[in-house]
């Protein structure tokens, strides 16, 4: 586990999960023909999230974190993981904020049992503490593209909707991570500050559970 010590006083962090390559490797293959399509846009009209940059966001700390907050959040993230069985995260159907009819932020779906369960025990431990909590309901989802332009395009809404129901797989979580980020003019940098491994399976977890 990464050391704070040498960060920045402040940084910008997040919370996340990444899928599998291969699911990764699905979603960029279709990110690219959708840049590569006439969708009716100029290229710098959309801003598309690079494939290292595809990630799920469990929760947003801040832009501007005291590094000893995320001191702080770390064992209980660590104890939420080792509390946490290995699910699986379903990758289907493309999306858009608000609507496909207006798409601002284009975006893949994301599904799993495990998952609304986690985010809110992430976010509980995050409120403990000290972060802001989130007040919009969490909607898990992997962010594509971003739609700089204020015109709509009927083309890309189409190259959309015919996307609408592409599937790209399935990813075993087994660990959950907490980033840093850095913006650039192109793109953000993300760097990976801790890992925190799920529980083995449910005899370890049960062994924690009657320790506890």
């Amino acid at each position: 586990m990464a050391g704070f010590g040498s960060l920045p006083e402040r940084v910008r962090a997040f919370i996340a999960l990444r899928l599998d390559a291969a699911v990764d490797d699905a979603i960029a293959a279709l990110s690219e023909r959708l840049q590569a399509s006439d969708n009716g846009l100029r290229q710098d009209d959309i801003r598309w999230v690079p494939r290292t940059n595809f990630h799920l966001t469990l929760l947003f700390l801040g832009p501007a974190v005291p590094r000893e907050r995320l001191a702080a959040i770390s064992a209980p993230l660590d104890a939420i993981a080792r509390q946490t069985a290995p699910f699986e995260i379903t990758a289907r159907g493309v999306r858009a904020f608000p609507n496909l009819g207006r798409p601002r932020v284009i975006w893949v779906g994301l599904h799993g049992d495990g998952l609304p369960g986690l985010a809110a025990r992430v976010a509980e431990a995050a409120a403990r503490c000290g972060f802001a909590p989130e007040r919009r309901a969490y909607s898990p989802h992997l962010t594509i593209g971003r739609v700089r332009s204020p015109k709509s395009s009927g083309r890309l809404r189409r190259a959309l909707g015919e996307a609408a129901e592409s599937t790209f797989g399935v990813s075993r979580i087994e660990r959950v991570m907490l980033y840093r980020s850095e913006l650039e003019p192109h793109s953000p940098t993300y760097h990976e500050l801790a890992a925190y491994p799920f529980a083995a399976d449910t005899d370890e977890m049960k062994a924690l559970g009657s320790r506890g």
